[in-house]
């Protein structure tokens, strides 16, 4: 008996090791590739995205400019279990929800007072390297979200 825990214990232990090296996908930071990009006039551009854990939760950080080269700043923190959660730091909404479709694949919605402003897809490469995220206004008010922004996993 106390040879199968002591053979037991090192295969528990690398098992644990592989579940926290299976990382979620999107978890990391992520630089805006203007080039690979395309906006609305008008848009806000996030130049950096940070995904990490917060406990339970997800927490993600944006830096960017606005349409008029100001800094923005952007905290929500929540799960993906698309349920609305509040950001701060933004003019043209007050939540977004996020649902996973896959490992690699995230939507989301958008929300201004509790009514939809906008809708979005964000997509990691199958190698991890890149990230895509499209969204597009359902609010005529808001079509400086309209946006396909590729960024780069730093």
């Amino acid at each position: 008996m106390r040879t199968r825990t002591i053979l037991a214990a090192p295969v528990l232990f690398l098992a644990g090791i592989a579940l926290c090296l299976a990382a979620d996908a999107h978890m990391g930071t992520w630089k805006l590739n203007e080039g690979k990009s395309n906006f609305n006039p008008g848009a806000t551009k996030n130049m950096t995205v940070v995904y990490e854990s917060a406990g339970e939760n997800v927490k993600v950080t944006v830096d960017g400019v606005d349409k008029d080269g100001k800094p923005v700043h952007q905290v929500w923190v929540g799960k993906f279990d698309g349920k609305d959660y509040p950001v701060t730091g933004e003019a043209q909404y007050d939540t977004r929800s996020y649902t996973r479709v896959d490992d690699h694949t995230i939507d989301m919605t958008i929300k201004m007072g509790g009514k939809p402003v906008a809708t979005g897809k964000i997509t990691v490469a199958t190698d991890g390297k890149s990230r895509t995220v499209t969204t597009k206004a359902t609010d005529p008010k808001a079509a400086g979200l309209n946006a396909t922004a590729v960024y780069d996993k730093q």
